[in-house]
């Protein structure tokens, strides 16, 4: 399937010449475009006396995914080239982009124009297209297209914000004009690109106040400004004409979608008809009245609803670290699994429309708390996080801006690679309603749960009062599996098969290799992920707040081995050592709250009878990608790969 954007036509309040100087000074790299490693030109050729001219750039770009996807592709950079064709008579600059690097497999084309405003000659305006053709790419096709669009995008928003940059700069340097190129010729050009960049719509001249009055958006929508209430009103005439096979939407059906697209009617529209659609051809509507929850998943399923959050958000608890991912897997299937989501999420809707009543007061999206208590690397089994991107996909697409807050309690370390990997998949804005708690006692830890549920309603199994029929579910009897063709590889991650992203070393018996990271981000979460491929390997992580260098003068002795050093004075053990034998795979994190340096150390013991060989890999995640605690994460023990199996 090809996925396509296309960009609103912006608006630059400067003239066509001066954005043109701006945009040049983008290259080889600007500071706003970090992935933008560097730009060489390849081709340059001018035409007409200077009014033409035609450059042509090879990229280099910095991969922006998740480590395992980097895993699998085993690169860090890819290249693009990028053509640009200005004339300055036309006033007009093309721009062209396609990748070099995966040609093959991955198939992208981007357009961009900028050109002189038809209207007013000392504007200029830009509109952007883009297609991305993922052909064959190592089985996860569909995924990479989701993540490649939602990053584009993130990427193609920060442009306007770039050339406002370089226009400044110009303007501190005295250049606040550039001339126009032949104005006498083109004074009554007509070649420039025609727009139908809307403005703002006016409301609607009159409204069906029997129904939607402003006591009705009070009771039943929240607050809406005239133009929300104006679009709102204008989705809702284009499903007027509802039918039996598909129902008119209610006004917070459409609201939602709205939401979810920027309050953009054409987009929601678009949106909403593809749901109304996927609704008609999966039976949506049918799906309270008749799915029966089977055996299976009435058993071993650890999920349901409680009560209601402080704001009267209905609230689903889901004790994922308790579930046999695996088991319920191959005892109903991936579709079953979807199926009793989507059942879920018709139970969420319904339940807040009876919040609504309840509580008097707009309740359209709900609560979920998802509790992480024994977590750990048999989670990240391939098809488990498989069948969980396709559940968010479908979700996202469907339910729109029903999911109010994310309640994550009690993350063990290895949480972060799970989360580095799913949030990649999960919209932005929702990505930004998840809240974390790392600690055993999420309950009455600063800033803990009781901030978002009464204290009443806190289930006892996480130190509240509350009893729930909510079990802690369990594995599932291995007779009860219906399916043994699901691929066995656990947690889908295996050293020796990402050569491109992993480093290997062989250590002498008594050889130590420390790896040595300076952090200056309080709070950012240090991960690593190594396999023992021969003998055994002993593991630990130090912490110093002196700045280190990496030296490997002497593999048999430690940094810390200088005179100056003494452990518990100043520097300190943070992961005890920890024994890993031959093809174990040991995935851990920690949260490093403070600056210094943190040290890796792996050793091979001295009694072992040759060399210890292993691969490793190690990233940092920055601070910014979690909001709430994650304290705990030193306090957890690694995670061994073989022992979840």
């Amino acid at each position: 399937m090809v996925q396509k954007y296309e960009s609103p036509v912006r608006i630059y309040k400067y003239p066509f010449e001066l954005v043109v100087a701006a945009y040049e000074r983008r290259f080889p790299t600007c500071p706003q475009m970090p992935i933008v490693l560097d730009c060489e030109i390849i081709e340059d050729s001018v035409y007409d006396d200077g009014a033409r001219r035609d450059t042509k750039r090879r990229c280099k770009i910095a991969v922006e995914a998740p480590y395992l996807i980097k895993k699998i592709i085993g690169v860090d950079v890819v290249f693009f080239i990028q053509k640009n064709f200005l004339d300055m008579k036309t006033r007009t600059l093309n721009i062209e982009a396609t990748n070099e690097s995966f040609a093959t497999r991955v198939e992208i084309f981007e357009k961009c124009r900028y050109y002189a405003h038809p209207e007013n000659p000392d504007w200029t305006c830009f509109d952007q297209t883009a297609t991305l053709d993922i052909k064959n790419f190592f089985g996860i096709e569909h995924s990479m297209e989701k993540m490649g669009m939602k990053q584009y995008t993130q990427t193609t928003l920060k442009g306007k914000e770039i050339i406002e940059y370089f226009v400044n700069e110009l303007k501190q340097e005295g250049i606040t004009h550039v001339d126009r190129w032949a104005a006498e010729e083109i004074a009554n050009s007509t070649t420039a690109p025609s727009t139908n960049a809307a403005l703002p719509e006016k409301p609607p001249l009159c409204r069906d106040n029997s129904i939607l009055d402003a006591d009705y958006i009070a009771k039943y929508l929240g607050q809406l400004t005239p133009l929300q209430e104006s679009k709102l009103v204008q989705l809702r005439k284009r499903f007027e004409h509802g039918t039996s096979e598909h129902p008119e939407p209610d006004y917070q059906t459409l609201l939602r979608f709205l939401r979810a697209r920027d309050f953009s009617i054409d987009k929601a529209t678009g949106m909403l008809q593809e749901s109304l659609q996927w609704r008609k051809e999966h039976r949506i509507d049918d799906i309270l009245s008749e799915y029966k929850t089977p055996a299976v998943v009435e058993k071993y399923f650890p999920g349901g609803w409680h009560h209601h959050d402080k704001d009267g958000r209905p609230l689903y608890i889901l004790r994922l670290g308790t579930m046999d991912v695996k088991g319920l897997l191959k005892s109903v299937g991936e579709d079953e699994l979807l199926k009793l989501t989507l059942h879920i999420c018709e139970e969420g809707l319904k339940l807040m429309k009876e919040a609504t009543k309840l509580f008097g007061k707009p309740i359209w999206n709900w609560c979920l708390l998802v509790d992480l208590d024994g977590l750990s690397m048999r989670h990240l089994w391939r098809p488990g996080v498989k069948a969980l991107l396709r559940i968010i996909e479908t979700v996202e697409k469907n339910y729109p801006e029903t999911m109010g807050r994310v309640l994550i309690v009690r993350a063990p370390r290895v949480f972060p690679v799970l989360w580095t990997i799913v949030s990649t998949f999960i919209d932005e804005n929702t990505r930004s309603k998840f809240l974390f708690f790392g600690g055993p006692d999420c309950m009455h830890a600063e800033d803990g749960i009781e901030q978002y549920i009464d204290t009443d309603k806190i289930p006892s199994f996480l130190g509240g009062s509350c009893n729930t029929l909510i079990h802690e579910g369990g594995l599932v009897p291995k007779h009860l599996y219906k399916s043994e063709s699901i691929e066995e590889n656990n947690g889908a991650i295996h050293a020796h098969d990402h050569h491109g992203l992993y480093k290997a070393i062989d250590l002498k018996p008594g050889q130590m290799f420390e790896l040595l990271i300076c952090n200056t981000d309080p709070k950012s979460v240090l991960t690593w992920d190594f396999e023992v491929l021969k003998n055994d390997t002993l593991f630990a992580v130090y912490h110093t707040e002196k700045e280190l260098e990496q030296s490997g003068t002497d593999d048999f002795s430690s940094v810390f081995d200088a005179p100056d050093f003494k452990e518990g004075t100043n520097y300190k053990k943070i992961e005890q050592s920890v024994k890993c034998r031959p093809k174990e795979g040991v995935q851990g994190s920690h949260e490093m709250a403070s600056t210094g340096t943190y040290v890796l150390q792996w050793m091979c013991p001295p009694s072992c009878d040759g060399p210890a060989q292993l691969m490793y890999f190690h990233e940092i995640l920055s601070s910014a990608n979690y909001k709430g605690s994650m304290t705990s994460l030193q306090s957890g023990f690694s995670s061994n790969s073989l022992q979840s199996r």
